[in-house]
């Protein structure tokens, strides 16, 4: 699986992002120079939380029978300390559907061991950035 970005117009900040057959864009704030036109990278982090306890929730519910119409996932960030090292994010759900009580628990916890919150609090991470070979022009 691979990933590429690329500047969309010389100068600016705004990024064409293309994941397989999607392509969506990123960009900075006015305040950092950029435009505002789309979430930064910031913005996505915390969105592969959300959408990961989201999904999650909705595997769960469908391989145990569960309810489970919709889920509501709403991120909080708290980068006050990012370069302290500390980057914390605040999760609320809501589960809708013909839930019981346990019902619920069970989602919260199913959520609470979604991949993307395993990664972000149990693994380490390796970046390697390295040169792209490009064509003549690179």
């Amino acid at each position: 699986m691979s990933i590429d970005a690329q500047t969309e117009q010389s100068g600016a900040f705004r990024q064409v992002i293309r994941v397989g057959e999607h392509t969506f864009h990123a960009d900075v704030a006015p305040s950092l120079g950029g435009q505002g036109s789309a979430p930064g990278p910031h913005d996505y982090f915390d969105a592969s939380l959300a959408a990961c306890k989201a999904l999650t929730a909705n595997w769960y519910a469908k391989k145990h029978g569960i309810a489970l119409e919709r889920v509501e996932t709403h991120v909080e960030r708290d980068d006050s300390k990012e370069r302290q090292g500390t980057y914390v994010l605040r999760v609320k759900l809501a589960f809708h559907g013909a839930l019981s009580q346990e019902d619920k628990q069970r989602l919260h916890a199913a959520v609470a061991q979604c991949p993307i919150h395993k990664l972000m609090t149990t693994a380490t991470v390796e970046v390697v950035t390295e040169p792209l070979e490009t064509g003549v022009n690179g």
